[in-house]
């Protein structure tokens, strides 16, 4: 890693320490980092378990337990400055022992993982959330033997990196990261970088592997599931099109259980939900800087008694102090399954949906241009 130098056009390395030399451990130090941000593992996961022990007739621990977008286990084994020999060995142990973790299993883990963080919040909303479901019941979680893991250290021994190899070639999702300090002036800079395999390569095994997943995913009760949706979203975008809304001109139906429109403010879009038990239209704020989300949030909510008025009644305000967006809400109830249903739906949506864009555009436009 190097320094770059504009007034003088040169670059100066930046010196490259170990974790022992600057005195930080696996588990207080490494693993709070990465439990902390797991987006630093260049994906988004989300931690569902530490220094889980939950494996019977064993005494062993595994560092780190999250979920992938994918609703599969990634098992996360952090080493310092030395991966050891028998990483991958272990490794294989933690994913065998979770290749059992039912769904329920899987919940309850995640509810004692909120619990111990002082987290008062329904994990299966939070998985709901995170996985972008309507309902989770939506996901097959831990599907067959497609647990995946991610070994995390500075340096990784020759016999680590070719078993590691072996086992990507038979089908086995392992991947090895590399965890490295820097010392610059008084800061400590830390990089991650993953190495196996190479990022040019997992793009393309990454695409192959999303490929057969979709496949895998579009049939039976996935297939009518989505062609539903569609449906809905078809008949619901026809309504908006024939109103005065324009937000919506340029979307097409979705298989998905949200569709999205910008609202003129980046990463800040208006989205129509379509839901088993509800309809629900909202504005996201999903910036990738949490705290650029919570200013906006607080500077729209600080004009809550206007928006309302101007919306015609009380809307659900949500912060997520616990989460990186936020969002502004109004919801109701429907059977939305049934098609019957539908009519008044989109009615209701299309209603609330103007009535929302009319209440908070112009709040929300003044507050980024305010706030950031």
């Amino acid at each position: 890693m190097f320094r770059l130098d504009t007034t003088t056009n040169s670059i100066t390395p930046i010196e490259r320490r170990s974790f022992a030399s600057l005195s930080y451990g696996e588990r207080k130090h490494l693993q709070e980092w990465v439990a902390g941000s797991p987006e630093c593992l260049g994906e988004d996961l989300l931690i569902i378990q530490k220094e889980f022990d939950g494996f019977d007739e064993t005494r062993e621990r595994l560092d780190l337990l999250a979920i992938d977008k994918d609703g599969q286990l990634v098992v996360i084994e952090n080493k310092l400055d030395d991966s050891g020999r028998d990483v991958v060995w272990q490794a294989l142990k933690y994913a065998s022992y979770c290749a059992t973790l039912t769904r329920t299993r899987i919940v309850d883990l995640y509810r004692g993982y909120l619990q111990r963080q002082n987290v008062d919040e329904d994990p299966e909303e939070l998985l709901r959330e995170f996985l972008e479901v309507e309902d989770i019941g939506d996901v097959q979680f831990n599907n067959g033997s497609d647990q995946r893991i991610l070994l995390i250290a500075a340096n990784f021994r020759r016999e680590v990196t070719s078993t590691v190899l072996w086992l990507r070639n038979h089908q086995i999702d392992i991947r090895c990261i590399r965890a490295m300090p820097y010392k610059l002036g008084d800061e400590i800079l830390l990089n991650f970088e993953q190495i196996i395999p190479v990022p040019e390569a997992a793009d393309f095994m990454i695409g192959v592997s999303e490929k057969n997943a979709e496949q895998r995913s579009i049939s039976g009760g996935d297939a009518a599931r989505y062609n539903r949706r569609r449906e809905f979203w078809a008949a619901c975008l026809s309504a908006i099109k024939a109103s005065d809304i324009r937000l919506y001109d340029n979307i097409s139906p979705s298989k998905d259980h949200w569709l999205s429109a910008g609202s003129g403010v980046r990463s800040c879009p208006y989205q129509l939900i379509f839901g088993i038990r509800e309809a629900r239209v909202q504005l996201e704020l999903i910036r990738s800087e949490r705290s650029e989300n919570k200013a906006l949030f607080d500077e729209l909510y600080a004009h809550r008694a206007q928006i309302e008025h101007d919306f015609g009644g009380p809307l659900e305000w949500k912060r997520l102090d616990n989460r990186k967006s936020s969002r502004v809400e109004f919801a109701r109830n429907f059977d939305g399954y049934d098609a019957e249903n539908w009519p008044e739906m989109i009615e209701w949506m299309v209603d609330h949906l103007r009535r929302l864009q009319k209440a908070i555009d112009v709040p929300l436009k003044s507050a980024a241009e305010t706030t950031i």
